[in-house]
């Protein structure tokens, strides 16, 4: 179990903040990549440098919120949304941990680009109506009966490929 970071009023820079969480959370491994993320496979959290700035120091506490939280997979679309949201509180409450503050709105907005997804991929290709999801990768639509695939990634455009 990681100890309760002690409050430290010098954590300006990703690299301060690195230099922090490396010893508060060995359990962890942080490795420069191209992105931000968490691996729960292989419990590393990687970063990327370039991204040394306010913005920088928030997504590598979100994602070692995400590491904290254990989160390893989602079944439904939903979910996704309530692990980032749930990982973004985490990593609000880390922040004060380091003496930080992370910006309510940089969050929303961050959540609004998983909730634009999430509308995106529930929305019926045949009558537009918002739907459910039917399984991990098939919605249905109650209005007109139409169902239709979705792909597993999140990161590419959400294509609704129509089954019947």
């Amino acid at each position: 179990m990681p100890k309760t970071p002690t409050p430290n009023s010098t954590v300006t820079t990703l690299d301060t903040l690195l230099s922090h969480i490396t010893v508060d959370y060995p359990d962890f491994s942080f490795v420069e990549g191209t992105r931000f993320a968490w691996h729960a496979s292989t419990k590393y959290v990687s970063f990327k440098r370039s991204a040394s700035t306010e913005r920088g120091t928030w997504a590598l506490l979100h994602e070692l919120g995400h590491a904290l939280l254990d989160h390893t997979d989602y079944h439904h679309d939903i979910e996704l949304l309530q692990i980032e949201a749930t990982a973004w509180e985490k990593a609000r409450a880390l922040a004060e941990n380091y003496s930080l503050m992370i910006d309510d709105d940089y969050i929303q907005d961050c959540l609004d680009t998983y909730r634009d997804w999430l509308h995106l991929r529930a929305t019926c290709p045949t009558c537009f109506a918002r739907s459910l999801q039917a399984s991990p990768r098939c919605y249905h639509c109650f209005n007109c009966g139409a169902e239709w695939q979705v792909t597993r990634s999140r990161l590419c455009r959400p294509y609704r490929l129509q089954t019947v």
